[in-house]
């Protein structure tokens, strides 16, 4: 069942989202090498918790962590561990929080240091495929309209969507209908409708869509190890732009001419 929101229970969601924002931005800042990422999944924690809030991933079905860390050519719930991120590397962010009983999700994936520019413009258009399906995300267009956003222009690059994992709905719930494809065609779909709120969350990856589970049971791996990339926010439908929950004052707009 999809639920929308009410006024009072989306200004929730807002400071919900506000908090993950300023998480994150902190945790762009610790990207560099030598860094480890249970160092950054540490601080991703005290500020959530020294912020009144919960950590969504820590414990969520047995997850042992606050961040998803994903390095290369994993692709989500990456575990954070102990090896130093190197140079030329990239590594997937994602992380949750539950303040006052509302969620709040988002991802970025940043280089670590110098990076090639094969795996800048990857970080880059995947960043863009999220842009192009929020413009999609209003009220009266369908999920499909957001998917084929993100698939078309993922693969007018010559890149590969990934379809085993989807964004979703988010409230009280990290995860709530509807799911919300990378993938799909316009017009077909669920109906949106103000009050929705939605995670976008495209997984873009250097080659193949196709993945594999490593044997932690958790960790998505591309089948052909090259590198992927992330990039998640929390939205709410309305009969225009949509609003993005953890991106306080962001403008789709300003995002879209690609």
């Amino acid at each position: 069942m999809i639920y929308t929101k009410n006024d009072a229970e989306v200004e929730l969601m807002r400071k919900a989202g506000k908090l993950l924002h300023e998480v994150l931005d902190e945790l762009k800042t610790m990207i560099q090498p030598g860094v480890t990422t249970l160092e950054i999944d540490a601080r991703a924690e005290k500020l959530i918790r020294d912020a009144g809030a919960i950590p969504s991933f820590k414990g969520y079905e047995g997850f042992p962590a606050s961040i998803c860390a994903s390095v290369d050519s994993e692709v989500v719930h990456g575990f954070p561990n102990d090896k130093p991120l190197k140079e030329g590397q990239i590594v997937s962010i994602d992380c949750g929080c539950i303040l006052n009983g509302w969620q709040s999700d988002s991802a970025f994936t940043s280089p670590v240091g110098k990076v090639s520019a094969e795996c800048a413009r990857l970080i880059r258009v995947t960043e863009e495929c999220f842009w192009l399906g929020a413009a999609q995300a209003k009220a009266g267009n369908r999920l499909g309209d957001i998917g084929w956003a993100v698939q078309e222009h993922a693969e007018k690059h010559g890149y590969g969507v990934i379809r085993d994992f989807c964004g979703h709905g988010i409230g009280r719930e990290m995860h709530e209908d509807p799911g919300v494809p990378n993938y799909g065609k316009p017009g077909r779909g669920a109906r949106l409708t103000a009050g929705m709120t939605i995670a976008v969350e495209p997984m873009i990856a250097l080659g193949t869509w196709k993945v594999y589970i490593a044997g932690n049971d958790w960790t998505a791996i591309t089948r052909d190890g090259k590198p992927c990339s992330h990039y998640e926010h929390t939205l709410l439908i309305t009969e225009g732009e949509p609003e993005i929950l953890s991106y306080p004052g962001a403008k789709v707009g300003g995002h879209v001419n690609v």
